[in-house]
């Protein structure tokens, strides 16, 4: 079931979101109220119960893939990348698995099935190899939580889980920006080097202008002569 509900929420998070922390403008139907404007705390919608799902698989497959870079990479900076995820993906993970408790909401075991395959992928890699691959994998995986935690934020009715997805989207748009910078430079990637501009002729320089010689210069005695005459042409034969 998580699985499915896993692949699912990625498609449904595409969905425009109104909504604001304390201001939802997605109540559920049954949404239990604290008072005429405020859902009592842990009531969710379908969004919310998504990004639980998404959250607690994605951020047990960052900590098991960066144990496994902490074995396999070739890179100094590269395990310093994973030990930074174990470090904030072990503290998400628990505050997530708080409120998941408090709200009642059942949490998936480990990571998602392609998580589990990227994870069997990596694990026949080693050094260099390894490192480009891990860093590809995690630029792609944290440009989809932004995304999560940032339709969360905007599209979410348990305002707790709102707050926390709040508070994480800038540390993991920290970390996405670190694996950006560590692939450009596993990668070779620098910046485009801008061709010389070409000269271009001075539409205000005269014919003779541009015809004349610079001071001081022989003038060239191929120029200056005359053409030969051309020879006469032959009789024509009778």
């Amino acid at each position: 079931m998580f699985p499915r509900m896993i692949a699912a929420g990625w498609v449904l998070l595409a969905a425009p979101a109104l909504a604001q922390i304390g201001n939802p403008g997605n109540l559920a139907p049954d949404t239990a109220m604290q008072d005429a404007a405020t859902p009592a705390p842990h009531q969710r919608n379908a969004h919310d119960t998504l990004s639980y799902q998404l959250l607690a698989a994605g951020g047990m497959a960052e900590v098991a893939l960066a144990q496994l870079a902490l074995d396999r990479a070739g890179s100094d900076e590269v395990r310093g990348f994973a030990e930074m995820m174990v470090r904030d993906h072990s503290d998400a993970n628990q505050r997530l698995a708080a409120l998941a408790e408090d709200a009642n909401v059942p949490l998936p075991e480990g990571p998602d099935p392609e998580h589990q395959a990227m994870q069997v992928r990596l694990a026949g890699l080693e050094g260099s190899d390894f490192d480009l691959a891990y860093i590809r994998g995690q630029i792609t995986d944290h440009q989809k939580t932004v995304q999560l935690l940032s339709a969360e934020v905007t599209g979410g009715q348990d305002a707790e889980l709102q707050r926390l997805a709040a508070e994480l989207l800038p540390v993991v748009q920290g970390h996405l920006d670190h694996a950006r910078d560590i692939h450009a430079r596993l990668a070779g990637i620098s910046p485009a080097v801008s061709p010389a501009p070409v000269a271009r002729p001075d539409p205000a320089a005269t014919p003779d202008t541009a015809a004349s010689p610079a001071p001081g210069a022989s003038p060239d005695p191929a120029a200056a002569s005359p053409a030969p005459p051309a020879a006469p042409a032959a009789p024509e034969t009778p």
